[in-house]
């Protein structure tokens, strides 16, 4: 298993990212509270209750979070078997997923320092131990709502391609960076660009350098 790296020492960039998390995320969501309801009646009216998604993923030096979005998903039917999550995505949730709007919940784990506006993605804890030394490094800093590789293809990329911009943004973050992956997001939203993998409705699980799925781990995703 790959061990986290030990917590850096806060920086002057660190504590103005923060500031600008806390800052954007309050504004963020005061602007968007009435779409949020929207929404969550939407989701409440189409797929029922609970309206949000929890999941647990990995934050910063390998600590687990809980991550909430809105439920884009019906709940897999035991009768059924393994149903793929496409099979699962209804109608409203391939439209918040296409427009971003499940992300809308996630600007709270942005509040409580789990998250921020700008990072790798957060994962699920499983791939901790599938990351390769130099890929266990997008862990030295916060998961973000946005990131490197969300501006620069997205789902559209293969996991080495996308793990691989994390570390470059770990190695390159600076305000300045922010900002400009914050400005290409939203242009990245609005074109509604990579949101799938190729023949997937979302993203395919990471495998990491060795081994195969099991049959129970098929057709899960990370997004």
């Amino acid at each position: 298993m790959i061990t986290p790296p030990r917590p850096a020492p806060s920086t002057p960039y660190d504590s103005a990212k923060r500031l600008l998390d806390i800052v954007g995320a309050t504004v963020l969501l005061v602007l968007t509270a009435p779409l949020v309801a929207v929404v969550a009646l939407l989701v409440a009216t189409s797929l029922g209750r609970p309206v949000l998604f929890r999941q647990a993923r990995t934050g910063r030096d390998g600590a687990p979070f809980v991550l909430v979005k809105f439920r884009t998903m019906r709940p897999p039917a035991p009768e059924q078997g393994r149903v793929a999550d496409g099979d699962r995505l209804t109608p409203l949730g391939r439209w918040l997923r296409v427009t971003s709007l499940d992300e809308l919940p996630t600007l709270w784990n942005v509040l409580r320092g789990e998250m921020s506006l700008v990072g790798p993605r957060p994962l699920l804890p499983e791939y901790l131990e599938r990351y390769s030394p130099h890929q266990a490094r997008r862990h030295e800093v916060r998961p973000g709502v946005t990131g490197l590789a969300q501006v620069s293809g997205r789902n559209s990329l293969d996991w080495d391609e996308k793990l691989d911009l994390d570390v470059r943004y770990v190695d390159s973050r600076s305000l300045r960076v922010d900002l400009s992956i914050l400005a290409a997001t939203a242009r990245t939203v609005l074109r509604r660009d990579g949101i799938n993998a190729e023949g997937s409705a979302t993203a395919h699980e990471f495998l990491g350098a060795h081994g195969r799925p099991t049959p129970a781990q098929q057709g899960r995703t990370a997004a």
